[in-house]
């Protein structure tokens, strides 16, 4: 699998969207798939915390 560059994921990103997108839907749709493009590195990288301790997290 070859690695796409930046530019090459913004441009399949947008020609995904519908014909009748706003801005803000593309905006919104990069936001997206920048956060995924970072948990993913960070799982790579081996920077997770285990289940228990993400559920305290989120409950307090």
């Amino acid at each position: 699998m070859s690695a796409q560059s930046a530019k090459q994921k913004i441009i399949q990103a947008v020609e995904r969207l519908p014909d009748d997108a706003t801005l803000e839907d593309a905006i919104e749709r990069l936001c997206f798939l920048s956060k995924v493009e970072e948990g993913l590195r960070q799982s790579n990288a081996g920077e997770t915390v285990p289940h228990q301790d993400a559920i305290r997290q989120l409950l307090g």
